[in-house]
């Protein structure tokens, strides 16, 4: 990776910049260098955080000196194979569309001149990218919808948003992990958890994986909301290789 631009953070992070812009090889990269650095096992390394287009390695100076890191951290680096050969995920996630479950579906409607069957449809026929991780533990940013139903974020953000509501924000989509405090527009809602800080593996998703929307109806979502509190529902997922479904 050749297009990779190291800088220092205060004083225990390295900031890994690839590419000069974000973009779907970039971010594949991203999560490919994340991976390899995390396997790596370096000592004094507490923690690595991809982004859209960058990494942040979170080091501990008294045990690692900045020197011997970069080194490392180039070495990794060259030593990178091609996500591009490589099996990625798709988890399938359950959405229930409209009504009081996606509050801002009419306007959505409105604003792009659609119907609520064709903005469902148009927003689950695709395979979203998770690119990254944040805002809040677990919330995944995806990207991009159809621009048939790209719609602005709320001027005022709404002051609770319902644990696993799913929102539009201009050419981006995601799903709330947590009740807070948001301005996506919301279509929907799943009734799988995104975040559980109790088990052992708290996230059911990560960046690199990809999700597929499929729309449930609320019948479904209480016999999967009934089957996630008691523990017993594992999410579909398939593989794809080299960006095509297999």
């Amino acid at each position: 990776m050749s297009d990779c631009v190291y800088s220092h953070s205060g004083d225990s992070t390295v900031i890994i910049k690839i590419g000069s812009e974000i973009s779907l090889e970039n971010n594949r990269k991203t999560v490919q260098l994340t991976s390899k650095i995390i396997n790596k096992a370096i000592s004094g390394v507490i923690e690595v955080v991809p982004a859209y287009n960058s990494i942040g390695v979170v080091y501990d100076p008294s045990v690692v000196v900045l020197k011997k890191l970069l080194s490392i951290l180039r070495k990794t680096e060259r030593e990178e194979m091609d996500i591009l050969t490589e099996k990625t995920e798709t988890v399938h996630i359950p959405v229930i569309y409209g009504g009081s479950y996606g509050p801002d579906l009419g306007y959505v409607c409105a604003f792009n001149s659609l119907s609520p069957e064709e903005v469902a449809r148009l927003h689950s026929e695709k395979e979203y990218l998770i690119y990254m991780m944040g805002f809040t533990p677990g919330f995944p940013y995806l990207a991009d919808v159809n621009e048939a139903i790209s719609t602005p974020r709320k001027e005022t953000p709404r002051e609770k948003i319902i644990a696993g509501s799913v929102g539009i924000a201009g050419n981006q989509t995601g799903i709330y992990p947590l009740d807070t405090p948001g301005g996506w527009q919301i279509i929907g809602r799943t009734p799988l958890k995104l975040f559980d800080a109790n088990k052992n593996h708290p996230f059911l998703l990560k960046p690199g994986q990809y999700i597929k929307f499929v729309h449930i109806d609320e019948k479904e979502y209480f016999e999967i909301d009934s089957q996630v509190k008691n523990g017993i529902y594992s999410p579909v997922i398939t593989y794809r290789e080299c960006g095509v479904d297999i």
